[in-house]
């Protein structure tokens, strides 16, 4: 290519995006000015050198531009989910993103869209952003309403009514659980036990508007029937569980009891070793769970002696099912006990950890210490 050539086509593309800059001038007010204020030197300078400069300035604002696509957006938890309203158009949608510092400036992601002729292609809908996208995979996203996504949250712990109720009052879910009838409920899910607690893996759930209620809950026993399996291939030998059912009622056990999930392997060691002996678990959750609604917030000596089918006070052996939504990480503790000759624990004033003792004597000691 001829100099001449070279020299007008430069010149042109700086024209160019010098009136883009002006049209566009708040963010790029500084870098006209830079731009014009080199412009006299340029003038000044040798044919040959105004066509570098010229060419460098070029070519950092076609870096700038052109590597913007692809550059990673810093997405956390605070901006993760974005909403937009029937109605809105580009500029709104940008500085929403702008204000939730997921985009660092308007013109940039202005500018793509209108390269790519999808300015008016945005869909509304509620949006899940996920870190490290790039603004042409976020571009792609709002264009495409793919990304409209909700999450709903069974949390560890909790319970299947709990959740149960989580999804019933989801105005986002299509309803067709059968929420008047739990054995209806198992035969959709094709669950054989008896009881359909804890069965159902903690985590967030995240679905379109008008999904099926009932798929969150086909997902979630999935998932845990996999987690479960996993655990108990990889479990420490002879244990006192006949199966990875009986696995699951301990871990809930030890959900409920836990204040420090570090001490999760010490608690299943203690009930492994009441287990061993015929010994009665003798844990106050099962006691609440058993009681249902009639549970006010504190447990009465009276409410350890009225025997349930969970209270582990006055049966000896496992209850009928778990009593709550075991985390991966107890399930793992609980088919992995730690090696211990305690036989008791009780919680300790800061509530997050426990007292263990090898002998009666050493424990009513301990409750005297820390429950009085």
């Amino acid at each position: 290519m001829k100099l001449i050539d070279l020299k007008l086509k430069s010149k042109k593309w700086l024209n160019e995006t010098l009136f883009f800059l002006k049209k566009n001038k708040p963010i790029f007010k500084n870098k006209i000015k830079k731009i014009s204020s080199a412009l006299p030197i340029i003038k000044k300078a040798y044919p040959e050198k105004k066509l570098l400069i010229t060419a460098a300035l070029v070519a950092i604002f076609l870096f700038w531009i052109i590597s913007y696509p692809f550059l990673s957006l810093d997405i956390a938890k605070k901006n993760e989910f974005l909403v937009v309203e029937k109605g809105d158009n580009i500029s709104q949608i940008i500085n929403k993103l702008v204000e939730r510092d997921v985009l660092s400036d308007v013109y940039r992601f202005k500018l793509l869209a209108k390269l790519t002729n999808k300015s008016e292609s945005i869909k509304s809908g509620h949006y899940f952003l996920r870190n490290n996208t790039s603004p042409i995979e976020l571009l792609t996203l709002l264009v495409k309403g793919d990304g409209i996504l909700y999450p709903i949250t069974f949390i560890e712990g909790t319970t299947f009514k709990e959740n149960l109720d989580k999804l019933k009052n989801n105005s986002l879910l299509k309803k067709v659980i059968p929420y008047n009838s739990i054995n209806n409920l198992k035969v959709r899910l094709g669950i054989n036990q008896k009881f359909i607690e804890g069965l159902f893996f903690p985590d967030t759930y995240y679905f379109y508007e008008g999904t099926p209620d009932i798929d969150i809950l086909i997902e979630s026993h999935k998932i845990m029937m996999e987690k479960l399996d996993k655990a108990w291939k990889e479990k420490t030998p002879n244990l006192p569980y006949k199966n990875k059912y009986e696995a699951l009622i301990v871990a809930s056990i030890i959900e409920k009891e836990l204040g420090s999930r570090d001490e999760a392997n010490l608690i299943a060691g203690v009930f492994v070793n009441r287990l061993r002996i015929g010994m009665p678990l003798q844990s106050d959750p099962t006691v609440i769970y058993g009681m249902q609604d009639q549970f006010k917030g504190n447990l009465s000596k009276q409410d350890l002696l009225n025997d349930t089918i969970y209270n582990t006070y006055t049966r000896n052996g496992l209850p009928p099912s778990p009593i709550c939504l075991p985390s991966f990480d107890t399930i793992e503790a609980t088919l992995n006990p730690a090696e211990t000759d305690a036989f008791y624990f009780v919680a300790k004033d800061d509530k997050k950890s426990h007292h263990f003792s090898k002998t009666l004597k050493e424990h009513n000691k301990a409750v005297r210490k820390y429950q009085r």
